[in-house]
């Protein structure tokens, strides 16, 4: 019966799989978007392709691995759609993985209404900030990332020209008939009543083209429209007429100074920029028009299979440009996508200002990701650890997350007070509490091998005796001498294999395993690698200021240690008062009986005097 049961499977499996081959062979040449269907009739799966029968086939040609291999079993039916170039199949992707939000698709994590600006199509149209687009024919331009970037245009344009702001239908029948009074907008200087004629459809038509293009971020077609205009009136006479001119083109100055100005020679350019980890893209966005940054927009992409960064930059530009509705011919990118459109021109800047905006991009992204980080880590502290054991693991090779670590340092002056550290961290935290000190008892001289030895061997020797938990990490600072050291006492101990331990060499940030003369580098940006050099820097940071402490106090004892009945602690009172032995020699004994008590102040006098 079972083998029965199995062979019906099999034969399933085969048939499917026919049928799914027959599909493929119908499937065009051209460029489109195709979709895979599960046997529920639920889309797993949008992707788009330069040429569909070749990535179709790919599937089920090659051996797939990880979550495309189970993405492949899943599939029962295939669809495509085909479109004219390339270009339109990612835009046409896009908006398919938007709507339908497949389980196997990059998911945007970007779900907010950003708000527009809208020149209402109506005679005197109005200008105001919107988060709902009306088909009407009205012009809506944004939308705007930052709402105080749009309330600054807003402010500039009702600085600069007087609009209306009411919502009467001025028609010229309504007009004409005296349907409307003056307000008191118009009695404050804020509108020129178009309502009762008193400001012709032309002269407020002008403010309207001036105000597009002021919001399109040509401002200095505006100026240069304006100059001429103010030095005609100023010929005329019309002194005042020239005065509001000259204080709108000061405005505009103004305006244009606090803009981002990267070169006045580029105009009208897309830059994208990618940051990408294990689970995430982030696409930086920034429109340049006449050399300023008028828009910047940053998005984050969640991978499901396993995405290149060519993949998620390209999803991040179909998305950015038609979210922002750019028409910009040239788009500045870190490398070129494999992506062909015969209306853009990608270029990949290897110096100079494009160079350098391509690198403010990238800093935005990276900020942006270090935000969403935080928030994350502020959110759910747990799962923000977890995500860097994780790393650690991966990163280290270890066989468990190393959830408990502990880092060593040694601290001496020429083989004086030598003294030790211990840090340990947990959850990729500290825990302040289990640090440890360790003065140096069976090494003479200046030895931070044989030091290091005694620590490691005293430490997991009380912890083994105390039956104390372990930990999955052991960090030695320094590189193959001291790891060497180190691992004496755990081979004494009994405790290789059980804990994984490394050295760390400061010079060039080498990782350094036990019995391998080849160092690791982990990657400089690594979450990984901050870890460890935060445990490194805490050890040295612990260790130096306990030795500075045991110092000090050496210091003020071979001074004042002869006095008998004068501990540490008064020692140390009277050299925070007087600053030195040579003035303590010289107070009066009012002086010390002001500071410590007055049977040991008499004592100190008695001593030097």
């Amino acid at each position: 019966m079972r083998l029965n049961q199995a062979n019906s499977i099999g034969s399933i499996f085969v048939k499917m799989e026919d049928f799914l081959k027959n599909i493929i062979k119908t499937v065009s040449n051209k460029p489109g978007v195709y979709q895979y269907y599960d046997s529920k009739g639920t889309i797993l799966y949008v992707g788009k392709a330069k040429n569909l029968k070749k990535r179709v086939s790919s599937y089920f040609t090659k051996n797939q691995s990880g979550k495309t291999a189970i993405l492949v079993k899943q599939i029962v039916d295939i669809k495509t759609i085909v479109v004219g170039s390339e270009i339109e199949a990612l835009l046409l992707e896009n908006n398919l993985i938007k709507k339908y939000q497949p389980k196997y698709n990059i998911m945007l994590k970007d779900d907010k209404t950003y708000p527009w600006i809208c020149i209402k199509n109506e005679r005197f149209p109005r200008v105001y900030s919107t988060r709902n687009i009306v088909k009407d024919g009205s012009d809506y331009y944004g939308p705007y990332a930052s709402v105080k970037m749009m309330n600054t245009v807003l402010g500039l344009i009702r600085d600069l020209y007087t609009l209306r702001n009411c919502n009467y239908n001025l028609s010229e029948e309504n007009v004409k008939n005296e349907k409307f009074k003056v307000c008191l907008e118009y009695h404050i200087g804020n509108c020129k009543a178009p309502c009762v004629g008193e400001q012709s459809e032309e002269d407020y038509n002008t403010s309207i083209t001036q105000i597009k293009s002021i919001i399109k971020g040509n401002i200095n077609s505006v100026m240069k429209h304006l100059k001429p205009l103010m030095k005609e009136h100023a010929d005329n006479l019309h002194y005042e007429k020239a005065q509001l001119l000259k204080e709108r083109i000061e405005l505009l100055e103004k305006y244009q100074s606090k803009s981002v100005v990267v070169s006045p020679t580029i105009n009208d350019v897309d830059v994208f920029s990618i940051v990408s980890d294990e689970k995430y893209g982030y696409v930086n966005y920034l429109k340049v028009i006449n050399g300023a940054i008028i828009q910047g927009h940053t998005i984050e992409l969640k991978k499901k299979l396993d995405e290149t960064d060519d993949a998620l930059i390209q999803i991040g530009i179909a998305e950015l440009r038609q979210r922002f509705e750019s028409q910009s011919k040239e788009v500045i990118v870190p490398f070129k996508p494999e992506l062909e459109d015969e209306n853009i021109r990608f270029l990949v800047p290897q110096r100079g200002d494009k160079k350098k905006l391509l690198e403010l991009s990238e800093r935005n992204a990276k900020y942006y990701r270090l935000e969403r980080n935080k928030q994350k880590a502020n959110v759910s502290p747990t799962k923000h650890s977890d995500r860097i054991l994780e790393r650690m693991q991966k990163d280290l090779r270890m066989k468990e997350r190393p959830v408990h670590i502990e880092c060593f340092d040694n601290s001496n002056i020429q083989g004086t007070n030598p003294v030790a550290a211990c840090v340990v961290f947990k959850d990729a935290k500290p825990s302040k509490r289990d640090y440890r000190h360790f003065n140096i008892k069976t090494v003479e001289g200046p030895d931070d091998f044989a030091s290091m030895t005694e620590v490691i061997y005293r430490r997991y020797k009380r912890l083994l005796d105390e039956k104390e938990p372990l930990p999955q990490l052991v960090i030695i600072d320094g590189g193959k001498g001291q790891l060497s050291a180190s691992l004496k006492s755990i081979d004494k101990l009994g405790l290789r294999g059980k804990i994984t331990i490394i050295g760390i060499a400061k010079k060039l940030e080498e990782i350094y395993f036990p019995d391998d003369p080849i160092p690791l580098y982990i990657d400089k940006k690594s979450e990984s690698l901050k870890v460890i050099q935060y445990l490194r820097n805490e050890a040295h940071r612990f260790g130096i200021t306990h030795h500075r402490n045991k110092r000090s106090k050496a210091a003020i004892t071979s001074e004042l240690d002869k006095i008998e009945g004068i501990g540490y602690k008064t020692a140390q009172q009277l050299l925070w008062k007087f600053k030195s032995v040579a003035r303590i020699k010289k107070a009066k004994l009012k002086e010390l009986e002001a500071t410590i008590s007055k049977k040991r102040a008499k004592i100190v006098f008695d001593y030097f005097n």
